[in-house]
């Protein structure tokens, strides 16, 4: 019997954990960012990734730099200056991740992507104007290929992870698999995920670039859009949407199904202002930078209220 309680008291533990995003949206944890030159300020910050042991990186446009901390805020270095040579930037926009921790930053100032080591040391870079017309979302695959939305070509290119050019996907339009400047890009498994801007709508399609569906439509409802900029995917395939113009995240499940929301204009703990790029970690936290607010705000799974099990509140509910 006392086995069999031992049992069904795990049973009610593990329905007091925390819900899922499906369940309720996140709370606060904290944010970080002022407006400023100085290590660990911005100006007009753009895109956000986060690698696998929690470090941030955000790509800090008009400071000309990529900054690095730590998941709580702590700053830890930066690298870039303005310019045009390797390692430099004109206006980095989007930054993305891959499994071995290298960084691809993508420049709309000077058409390229450029890639670098976790510490910012310059591996490479690829582009320029007669390949990219403003490359702004950067995603990594878990095989490595990496995918840039290229804004006023209203395309998608898929290269190696070191530039070589794979496929390019999408037109300019507003009909099934066409795109009106792709912002943000986001990967996850066999699906790419394409911030359709202009159309105010999520474009999904296929790795190699064939149209799955879209998402969404123009408005401030529940699922719709006021120019999304920035997406993300968590490692449980959760879709997150900086939806710019209604300044909140809605959040999707892997199969386009709306599932919550939070956020409203202004400078306050889960308000936005300038929402652009937002990333999620595997710890169930999310990362939004505002362009506008110059300031990174971390959220975290909703902690629930939980009422004390005792024995004696065990046996009760069991022999019911």
């Amino acid at each position: 019997m006392r086995a069999s309680l031992g049992v069904a008291f795990a049973a009610l533990v593990l329905l007091a954990a925390p819900p899922s995003f499906a369940q309720s949206p996140p709370y606060f944890e904290l944010a970080w960012g002022t407006a400023g030159t100085s290590a660990g300020q911005f100006q007009s910050p753009f895109g956000v990734a986060v690698d696998a042991i929690g470090n941030v990186y955000v790509a800090d446009q008009f400071n000309r730099r990529i900054q690095k901390f730590t998941s709580t805020g702590a700053f830890l270095l930066q690298w870039g200056s303005q310019g045009s040579g390797d390692g430099q930037f004109q206006y980095p926009k989007t930054i993305a991740l891959d499994g071995q921790g290298h960084v691809f930053v993508a420049d709309i100032g000077l058409n390229n992507v450029q890639k670098f080591t976790s510490d910012g040391t310059f591996i490479g870079k690829w582009g320029g104007s007669g390949m990219f017309s403003q490359p702004h979302g950067i995603a990594v695959d878990a095989q490595g290929f990496v995918y840039v939305g290229d804004e006023y070509d209203s395309r998608v290119g898929k290269f190696t992870n070191d530039g070589a050019l794979v496929t390019w996907f999408g037109s300019q339009g507003s009909g099934p698999g066409q795109l009106y400047w792709p912002f943000g890009v986001a990967v996850d498994g066999g699906r790419v995920y394409v911030c359709d801007t202009e159309n105010n709508r999520i474009a999904v399609f296929t790795t190699d670039g064939a149209f799955v569906t879209t998402l969404g439509s123009q408005g401030s409802g529940s699922g719709q859009f006021n120019s999304p900029l920035g997406i993300g995917v968590d490692p449980q395939g959760t879709i997150y949407v900086a939806d710019f113009g209604n300044h909140r995240i809605q959040v999707f499940s892997s199969a386009g199904t709306y599932l919550t929301q939070w956020g409203s204009q202004g400078a306050g703990p889960g308000q936005f202002d300038g929402g652009t790029g937002v990333a999620a970690d595997g710890q169930g936290d999310v990362y939004v930078v505002e362009v506008n607010n110059n300031r990174v705000q971390k959220f975290g799974p909703t902690p629930v209220a939980t009422t004390a099990l005792t024995w004696g509140r065990v046996k009760s509910l069991y022999r019911r």
